[in-house]
């Protein structure tokens, strides 16, 4: 076939991302996933430049998943804090966004025969081209929107009984429209019932009740996760000897810490935490973006350089799977909470913002493999508190046995005939056919 037909043949599929923290690289590696099993669709990778920059590297196949960066609207170097009013972009951010941006991005007269947006559904299509509007819809990220009192159960949602109203993401009860990500949630809320399917990273074993109930009410609704386990990383380098460090400790004794790339602890919460780390007999790693020697104590790199190893970056997945890691101290979002269940490794929670603190209430009181720090903010004495209820109790052995069994339902579902296989063929066929 002439490469002029081949190109007339295909089907171009625009994606859009959310470009905030770790949100691009899982939907990405489901785009790379899918772009395998459907050689005659091109996918259009659409997100800020940098995000960009960060995700594709000069070797990836670019004939098939292209990456094309939108214009933000936000001025260069802009970087939304909680300073600036909040750690999301605003309404009129994403609103200035130009439809050039997206037609430029797609070949000269072609329609996408698919739209997959990540969170910001909404958004995207309110500035797009009138074209974009008629695709179908393949939509990724689950909203549960509720009203209540703050100490309230909404326990009118199913499998809900133990969530609290304080639980959900902050300004969604007040419904404050002073509050973006509350914005947000709410516009994706109303545009999830018209899309074609939804695709989440996650697997149908681990709640049952929301599932059945999701799909009852929303159209191909498919738990397709962990995405992780489909497509794992593939750098095997070990610059820190983070891995010899490892096999150096016993069995179930190291306290892995991590808060992902954009959260750091205010200070005294940091001071405390070292605190604690130094007051404790147990070995930790620390995964800490940052300068280390500014942000912790003074002396807390020599007190601590017997017992602890502190890193810049750490594989997280692959440090889960060591037999050495007894316990991941994290700021809870879904994807250290996949990899934690991954690997079955029990979690102490210190939730900041976002669905992080609907996922430790989850963990805690659904799940039961973890708990929140005392307080839900680092002491000393609470932080110590938690390292012994997971390293030295029964609470924390039974614990590992939760976890371990959610560990084995995972792989269960991403086996050849697991239901999150039989989910993403469903994905497979909807996008080749349709």
């Amino acid at each position: 076939m002439m490469p002029e037909a081949r190109e007339n043949s295909q089907k171009h599929i625009a994606v859009f991302t959310f470009p905030f923290a770790t949100h691009a690289a899982p939907l990405l590696s489901l785009v790379r996933k899918l772009s395998e099993s459907t050689p005659d669709v091109k996918f259009y990778f659409f997100s800020t430049a940098k995000s960009n920059r960060l995700l594709f590297y000069k070797d990836d196949d670019f004939e098939r998943v292209k990456p094309r960066s939108i214009n933000t609207g936000l001025p260069e170097g802009y970087m939304p804090t909680r300073s600036n009013g909040s750690l999301f972009y605003k309404d009129d951010d994403f609103e200035r966004v130009k439809p050039r941006s997206v037609n430029t991005g797609l070949p000269e007269g072609y329609m996408p025969t698919r739209v997959l947006p990540q969170e910001p559904v909404e958004y995207f299509l309110k500035t797009t081209p009138g074209n974009f509007k008629r695709a179908p819809l393949i939509d990724w990220f689950v909203l549960f929107h509720c009203t209540g009192l703050e100490e309230q159960t909404v326990d009118f949602l199913p499998g809900f009984s133990t969530i609290r109203a304080m639980d959900v993401p902050e300004g969604i009860i007040s419904r404050s429209l002073d509050c973006p990500f509350a914005t947000l949630m709410n516009k994706m809320g109303q545009m999830l019932p018209y899309a074609s399917a939804i695709a989440i990273n996650s697997f149908e074993e681990i709640d049952p009740i929301v599932v059945q109930t999701l799909k009852s009410r929303l159209s191909n609704f498919l738990n397709i996760g962990p995405f992780i386990l489909r497509s794992p990383p593939t750098s095997d380098s070990d610059i820190y000897g983070i891995f010899d460090w490892l096999d150096q400790r016993p069995r179930s004794s190291v306290v892995y810490i991590s808060f992902g790339n954009v959260i750091t602890p205010p200070p005294h919460e940091l001071e405390a935490l070292a605190e604690a780390l130094k007051a404790c007999k147990f070995p930790f790693l620390l995964s800490f973006r940052g300068n280390v020697e500014e942000k912790f104590p003074k002396g807390f790199l020599e007190r601590t350089r017997k017992k602890g190893l502190i890193v810049p970056w750490a594989p997280q997945l692959k440090i889960m799977a060591h037999p050495s890691v007894a316990v991941f101290v994290t700021h809870c979002g879904w994807n250290s909470v996949s990899e934690s269940i991954i690997g079955g490794v029990p979690m102490i929670c210190r939730p900041y913002f976002a669905e992080q603190k609907l996922n430790q209430r989850t963990v805690e009181h659904v799940w039961g493999f973890g708990i929140e720090v005392e307080g839900g903010k680092f002491t000393k004495n609470g932080a110590i508190k938690a390292l012994q209820v997971i390293l030295s109790s029964k609470k924390g052995k039974l614990m590992r046995k939760k976890i371990g069994v959610l560990k084995q339902l995972a792989f269960k579902a991403i086996d050849t005939d697991g239901s999150s296989t039989t989910n993403f063929n469903f994905l497979v066929d909807f996008i080749s056919k349709r």
